[in-house]
């Protein structure tokens, strides 16, 4: 079932992706054949937030939000559909549950999983957003971004207790994070989900920056079992999507 009021933002996007000189709102509501009014309260909203612009004629066009927004989308595209061979064999050898993510706003966002039949149950699923601080996926983020970023990051979120494991002292959180980049790889030891142990790792682009991350997941006892054979599979991996997107 489609929603009224979303349907009509992407119908504002499209009619301005055709109209790059801007429309006013009275144009937008004429040639999409909104009332004017729901118009005038949506292209509000929009321009509040970032996603459109405003000329000194009052006309309309397409904001900077946006860009970051298509940008985000190509490179989530590119590094997920270059990486997804790599995730699938690294799935194979370490038989457990494979993830890809990107960062989005101070957040990662999973462009990709690869279940393995033994797969455990896990609350993360491609399009999905979770914090930082609390996953191996973001902590690979934060330990490997530059240190203005990082610190920008976590000097606007809370580090609330998700789990009993859950690190909520900055000072403990960036130790371990600089244990992190000794090791190459980040740790997640129940600390978003009860049960979930997970190991993460960076993928970086041409300019030597983290542009996504990769993690194997599985139960606690089980991952740390074969953590030996699971690290070295996941850094060869990690290494060998950075390459295949340009990384020396």
């Amino acid at each position: 079932m489609s929603v009224k009021s979303a349907e009509r933002v992407l119908r504002v996007f499209e009619l301005l992706g055709q109209h790059t000189e801007g429309l006013t709102i009275k144009e937008m509501s004429g040639k999409l054949s909104f009332p004017q009014s729901s118009t005038s309260n949506l292209i509000g909203t929009l321009f509040k937030e970032g996603y459109l612009n405003q000329d000194s004629l009052k006309r309309y066009k397409l904001g900077p939000k946006l860009i970051q927004m298509g940008t985000l989308a190509m490179e989530s595209l590119d590094i997920s559909s270059q990486g997804t061979p790599y995730l699938k064999k690294l799935m194979e050898d370490v038989q457990e549950t494979v993830f890809m993510a990107v960062l989005s706003e101070g957040e990662l966002v999973y462009v990709s999983k690869i279940d393995n039949n033994r797969s455990i149950r896990t609350t993360a699923q491609p399009g999905y957003r979770k914090p930082l601080y609390c996953t191996g996926l973001g902590k690979a983020f934060l330990a490997f971004l530059p240190e203005n970023e990082k610190n920008a990051i976590l000097d606007h979120v809370e580090l609330s207790p998700i789990t009993r494991n859950t690190i909520t002292n900055r000072q403990e959180l960036e130790k371990k994070l600089e244990m992190f980049v000794d090791m190459g790889y980040s740790i997640d030891d129940e600390e978003n989900e009860e049960g979930l142990y997970c190991l993460a790792a960076p993928i970086f682009g041409p300019d030597n920056t983290i542009q996504a991350a990769i993690s194997v997941a599985g139960p606690k006892e089980r991952m740390l079992n074969r953590k030996d054979l699971i690290v070295e599979k996941l850094l060869q991996t990690s290494k060998k999507i950075s390459e295949s997107i340009g990384h020396s």
